[in-house]
């Protein structure tokens, strides 16, 4: 059976340490380690814009000696259908069927990213357009974003968080949601909070009501944290959750109860504008902030706040680039 990585919810917390151990080990010098990836071709497909993303894919190909092609759907490929059954007289020229099988005859391994489309969440959770091109590649399939996770920026953040707080078993984690301009995925949330849990990491997510994250992923990171003799909690309290915490991680996200209603997702944005994150929300010398970027200055997070010496974010972006290599090379071993 092909090995696909489609989410942190689909592997254990044993297997997230061994992946960030093995990027440490790359980011630290290990080039043997990353010889699998020599020769070898990644294609990737973006339904939606990235930086980090794309770049960082990218430089771990060519990195260890490997090579990566770049499409994107409705851009410079056709447009893709991917529903099944779908009669095809609009502006899709082309199925994921036939267009993942062929990228499997072209490449080692396939990259999908794609976002929700924020109209229906039970659509939405079903990741139809991840899961399709795994069902079709042939290959293995990584997620660089999908409607619900976005695994490798999972564990970028947690091999961040080992660095920089060395040993995170019982640590105090909190995830706060952040106003934005317009409704976003949960896909970081989700995986934010799992990298963390898979940590040993106390768990804290703090966001107003109408704000809550998918129950599958809550569960599993309750599950998760009770097995590493932790705690799990939601709050609304931000500040006081904030202050306690080793790491805060900032997040925008949309309320499901707004999905396909943009003018109320950014009255409530308006609303919530209290939530940005600033100094105030940091409150010892050695807590750390993070957020998976691209970040709005002065909506999301103050100046203050992301260019104090206690920011992580470039950190935390560069090691995009060693995980990347090492779900690849775990993949292809």
């Amino acid at each position: 059976m092909t090995k696909h990585f489609l989410g942190l919810a689909d592997a254990m917390p044993a297997e997230i340490s061994r992946l960030v151990a093995l990027a440490r080990r790359l980011k630290s010098g290990a080039v043997a380690e990353g010889g699998v990836i020599r020769g070898r071709i990644f294609g990737m497909v973006f339904f939606n814009p990235s930086l980090r993303t794309r770049a960082s894919a990218e430089a771990a190909m060519l990195r260890f000696g490997g090579h990566a092609i770049v499409l994107s759907p409705g851009g410079d490929t056709w447009r893709l259908e991917y529903r099944r059954g779908a009669v095809m007289d609009g502006d899709c020229a082309e199925h994921v069927r036939e267009a993942a099988a062929v990228l499997g005859r072209y490449c080692d391994a396939l990259g999908v990213r794609t976002f929700a489309r924020m109209v229906n969440e039970a659509e939405d959770a079903a990741d139809v357009v991840l899961h399709s091109f795994a069902r079709e590649a042939g290959v293995p399939v990584v997620s660089l974003e999908s409607a619900m996770e976005h695994p490798c920026q999972g564990l970028a953040d947690r091999m961040t968080m080992e660095e920089k707080l060395g040993m995170t078993q019982g640590k105090r984690f909190t995830l706060t949601w952040a106003p934005h301009v317009k409704g976003l995925p949960r896909a970081v949330p989700h995986s934010a909070i799992l990298a963390a849990a898979s940590a040993g990491m106390y768990v804290t997510i703090a966001h107003p009501p109408g704000y809550e994250l998918h129950p599958k992923y809550l569960d599993k990171a309750k599950a998760w944290c009770a097995a590493a003799g932790t705690s799990f909690t939601v709050t609304d309290e931000q500040l006081p959750a904030c202050r306690a915490a080793d790491v805060v991680y900032v997040k925008s996200w949309g309320s499901p109860a707004h999905y396909g209603k943009p003018e109320a997702q950014k009255e409530d944005f308006r609303r919530y504008r209290g939530w940005m994150v600033g100094l105030e929300h940091l409150a010892h010398p050695k807590t750390i902030l993070m957020h998976c970027l691209p970040v709005r200055r002065n909506v999301v997070i103050a100046d203050a706040a992301l260019d104090d010496l206690r920011s992580v974010v470039i950190d935390e972006a560069e090691n995009r680039l060693w995980t990347h290599a090492a779900v690849l090379c775990e993949l292809w071993r």
